[in-house]
């Protein structure tokens, strides 16, 4: 549990704000995740539609909350 969410929050955006997003990085470290998904048998999905009720419940629970002013 955080005990002091501002805290938190001021490290997280002085991280973000020394670290340079690199796009051709990014990309290669995804295509490594796809990669390691493909070779350890998670993708291609058998059925991509499997589990599909949960998460829609899941997107109805999430979008119903009220977004902070």
């Amino acid at each position: 549990m955080i005990a002091n969410s501002k805290k938190l929050q001021e490290f997280e955006n002085r991280l973000r704000a020394k670290e340079k997003t690199n796009y051709a990085k990014s990309l290669k470290i995804v295509e490594a995740l796809r990669r390691e998904a493909v070779f350890l048998g998670v993708l291609p999905l058998k059925n991509p539609l499997d589990g599909i009720e949960v998460d829609i419940r899941i997107a109805k629970v999430v979008n119903s909350v009220p977004k902070p002013a």
